[in-house]
């Protein structure tokens, strides 16, 4: 008889995927694979693509571009210039010429020989592609905001569970110090019972009604707006349309949900908040009355959670930037670059080994790599980002309707009010769906 044929890892993970059967043993990448200087053997290398790179995706790419065990073999975008530009980075990385660059992320994700993706594209296109690599069997690193809606939110989350996959949101603040240490001790109740919570998130802006001009020869305009309605092509502000999308409420929330998945997320972390959330929303928005952009530049909800806890979230006139949990016995403060607490002194308090450690990360695309070779969840999986964009979404719908939202966190259900529950999910443009 002919002797069989070893399975891949990649085959092997793919099969399972395929069963829809989550992987609970370790897959590790052999020491034995490595070469004398840490190199991996191209057969246990993380085959890799990259669907959006612009200004985020770039930076991701090349982050990922610098780990040894990872091999990027496609990059895709709408902007020829972004795709051209990221085949070019990854050619030089391996000098050679053989990184595919595509339009379509459809065609990157069906090559068939990816291991995983990361995506970073505008908010509105989050679910499409994430639920796409999932069925595939691909594993996700997927840039912050997890999702535009709550209900593309808990599709992404469906679709990672069901097939098994691996999902790492990039809330890249888990994996710093400064915000670890602090909701860990927090966590540890140094500073006492919480009683309140203030979240600051970064001030919007404005700007004057654009005219149309036309779409330039290097960007399929259609493809860029996807789902979302559509509109005649302007210039949004800097990068044309590739960055100031985020002020426009087809696209984002604004600073709104560009910040909520980074300081809500940490102030969830150190309640233990992570698979939950608040059941009542209220508060106002300040909304631009004319010009392009149409998302709130200034804005200030309460969100109250079942332990009768108030977290307060505004933009950083209001409350200032960053992360303040008041406890009974103290409070500790925490942003990038600064961490504070009363008294000072718990910030040197060791967390003993009976005590609650949490996931601990020093490079955020790391983890994710350790957990596509050990098939364990990463620092900000799947769920843990959903629920932290889930406030910002809520607060966003508060403010739009100008009630006072009661929610489920157990049903994910606006309770009561059908006009504020439509705004759960968001109409697709055809042919898109979700």
């Amino acid at each position: 008889m002919p002797r069989k044929q070893p399975i891949s890892r990649r085959q092997f993970l793919k099969k399972t995927a395929a069963a829809g059967a989550a992987l609970s043993f370790p897959v590790y990448i052999p020491q034995a694979a490595r070469g004398a200087n840490g190199s991996v053997a191209a057969s246990n290398r993380i085959v890799m693509g990259a669907i959006g790179v612009g200004s985020m995706g770039t930076g991701d790419l090349q982050g990922f571009l610098g780990k040894p065990e990872v091999q990027f073999v496609a990059v895709c975008d709408v902007d020829r210039n972004h795709r051209e530009n990221a085949r070019k980075i990854v050619n030089e990385r391996y000098n050679n010429q053989d990184c595919r660059a595509y339009l379509d992320f459809r065609e990157l994700i069906g090559r068939g020989d990816l291991d995983a993706v990361m995506t970073a594209v505008p908010d509105h296109w989050h679910a499409i592609p994430a639920i796409a690599a999932a069925r595939a069997g691909l594993d996700i690193h997927g840039q912050k905001p997890f999702a535009r809606s709550i209900r593309e939110g808990r599709a992404i989350c469906d679709a990672v569970h069901r097939f098994g996959r691996v999902w790492q949101t990039g809330s890249q603040q888990r994996s710093e110090r400064d915000f670890h240490l602090a909701a860990e001790l927090v966590r540890n109740g140094r500073i006492g019972k919480v009683l309140k919570i203030e979240v600051g998130l970064p001030t919007g802006g404005r700007r004057d009604p654009q005219p149309e001009i036309p779409v330039p020869d290097t960007l399929d305009w259609e493809f860029w707006l996807g789902p979302a309605p559509w509109r005649p092509y302007c210039n949004f502000g800097q990068g044309g349309c590739h960055w100031d999308w985020r002020w426009i409420m087809d696209y984002s929330g604004g600073q709104l949900t560009d910040w909520a998945g980074h300081h809500i997320d940490i102030a969830h972390w150190g309640m233990g908040w992570d698979t939950t959330g608040p059941v009542a929303i209220e508060g106002r928005g300040e909304y631009p009355e004319s010009g392009l952009y149409n998302v709130p530049f200034a804005y200030k909800f309460d969100c109250t959670y079942q332990n009768g806890v108030v977290m307060t979230v505004a933009n950083n006139q209001q409350v200032p930037q960053g992360t303040k949990w008041y406890g009974e016995k103290g409070w500790i403060y925490v942003r990038r670059g600064l961490l504070q607490a009363e008294p000072a002194g718990v910030l040197q308090e060791q967390i003993g080994p009976g005590e609650i450690h949490l996931h601990r990360s020093r490079d955020h695309k790391q983890d994710f790599l350790d957990a596509v070779k050990t098939r364990q969840l990463p620092i900000a999986p799947a769920e843990v980002g959903h629920r932290s964009i889930s406030v910002g979404l809520l607060g966003e719908i508060a403010m739009l309707t100008g009630r006072r939202i009661r929610w489920n966190p157990d049903t994910e259900q606006i309770l009561n009010d059908p006009g504020a529950a439509a705004l759960l999910g968001r109409a697709y443009r055809e042919p898109w769906t979700l």
